[in-house]
């Protein structure tokens, strides 16, 4: 009897998301969240116009840059042309008194009847930290517009803002960083700032494979979206160590079989762990580690009051102390290469926290705490740190959940849906590409711009 209770119950569940995911529902105003356009090789990275606005010092060089890859209108274009727009790209960096913010009215007001399904709006700022007066007002201003025009667009189209430090006179520390953000890979990313240094950087010969010729280990590999990590950064010409537990080895082997790499069965936790990384590293591969992932997480999920020490401690040693010792140990023995991409995942519970997670919450901002701490340690050998920060992630886990909770978590973001594992991927693809070498100390929402922590 109880087995049959559990299939009705099963079967009840799956009728109600039905339901709730239905045009029935959506008629009667359910959010149903648009069709994302997602990556896909055999399309174009952008399909349709690209617009261009703003006098700011990038502007001539984006249009040359992209050219090739891209339909892009400048100056001459007419703003009031029914033309669909695919994406606009305006660049503030030389606004600088209150006046000047009119210009943004004045660029993007009259396009966005005309812009298609997932466009994409960017705006590149001047970093408002290095400017002064009233220069440093307008900058800081950008931020306001941009995350509020993201909760306005429709039809899954998003918004980011750019800032740009002073010293970046061509474009090539920033070019990675738009194509992302015009591409597909960015399809959760919503509300964004991603600020871009003046460390050198270098656009990828070939934009399809930007990893080539990189050293990619990624942690929790087997399943989920370790795996599905592993599988983008070997999509983009990387390399790839997966590693997991012991006991996952199976499930390891086959994502290792998947992408052409090694596996390492290893307990992060363990003392020697970056040893044994390293040595992995330098016996099948003969080098170091040019982009490592800490991917590897677990919950024991409680209220504080009903937690055992045991819960707290296991978290915190496999999702904050494992990676804090792996990262410290390789950079401290060379074993990290010159030029080194470091990514954490977080997560949008490490922002805004989250009730019965303050053990994972703990360990997810401590994540943010790291990027933080080692960017000028690795900035001076040329390497670099980020971390993602996933919201709502459709996965195995986020399935098991009550219906109710599950269907109300994924829809309360600006984009009205769950994401998908490839999207956090493709963020930390992102800034694992030595393109990216400009970009260190971001922490990048993967969360369609969730209303908690925006």
């Amino acid at each position: 009897m109880a087995a049959k209770k559990k299939g009705s119950n099963n079967a009840g569940s799956s009728l109600l998301t039905r339901v709730i995911n239905s045009s029935v529902a959506a008629k009667a105003g359910v959010p149903q969240g648009y069709p994302l356009r997602r990556f896909d090789p055999t399309k174009p990275s952008l399909d349709g116009l690209l617009v261009l606005g703003g006098a700011g010092r990038f502007s001539q060089e984006i249009r040359q840059a992209l050219q090739a890859d891209y339909e892009i209108a400048g100056p001459e274009f007419q703003l009031a042309s029914e033309t669909k727009r695919a994406a606009l790209v305006f660049d503030a960096t030389a606004l600088r008194s209150l006046e000047d913010l009119c210009e943004l009215y004045t660029f993007i007001h009259p396009q966005l009847r005309h812009l298609q399904p997932s466009a994409r709006v960017v705006v590149i700022g001047a970093e408002p930290g290095e400017l002064d007066g009233e220069a440093r007002i307008v900058a800081r201003a950008l931020e306001g517009f941009t995350r509020s025009l993201a909760k306005e667009m429709r039809k899954g189209g998003t918004v980011q803002l750019v800032y740009v430090a002073q010293g970046v006179e061509t474009l090539a520390p920033l070019e990675s960083t738009l194509r992302f953000l015009l591409s597909g890979k960015s399809a959760f990313v919503d509300g964004q700032i991603i600020r871009v240094g003046t460390q050198d950087a270098t656009p990828a010969e070939n934009w399809h494979a930007p990893l080539e010729g990189r050293l990619a280990l990624v942690t929790g590999a087997a399943r989920g979206i370790g795996a599905t990590i592993a599988e983008v950064l070997a999509r983009d010409g990387a390399q790839v160590i997966c590693v997991d537990v012991p006991g996952a080895s199976e499930h390891l082997s086959a994502t290792a079989n998947k992408v052409k790499g090694t596996a390492l069965p290893l307990d992060v936790t363990a003392e020697d762990a970056a040893q044994q990384i390293a040595e992995h590293a330098q016996s099948r591969y003969g080098r170091s580690i040019d982009v490592l992932v800490h991917n590897a997480g677990i919950t024991r999920d409680k209220l504080l009051v009903n937690m055992s020490e045991q819960q707290w401690d296991q978290v915190l040693a496999v999702n904050l102390m494992a990676p804090v010792r792996i990262t410290q140990s390789l950079l401290d023995s060379g074993d990290l290469a010159e030029g080194a991409a470091v990514i954490g995942v977080s997560s949008m519970a490490g922002i805004s926290g989250n009730r019965g997670q303050t053990n994972y919450a703990t360990t997810k901002a401590g994540i943010i705490g790291l990027v933080d701490a080692l960017r000028g340690p690795l900035a001076a050998q040329g390497s670099t740190i980020n971390a993602v920060a996933p919201g709502f992630i459709e996965t195995a886990m986020t399935d098991a959940m009550p219906t109710g909770p599950r269907e109300i978590g994924k829809r309360m973001n600006s984009l009205q849906q769950g994401g998908k594992p490839v999207d956090v991927a493709e963020t930390v693809a992102f800034f694992a590409q030595r393109a990216s070498s400009a970009v260190s100390g971001n922490v990048v929402r993967v969360c369609g711009q969730n209303i908690m922590g925006a």
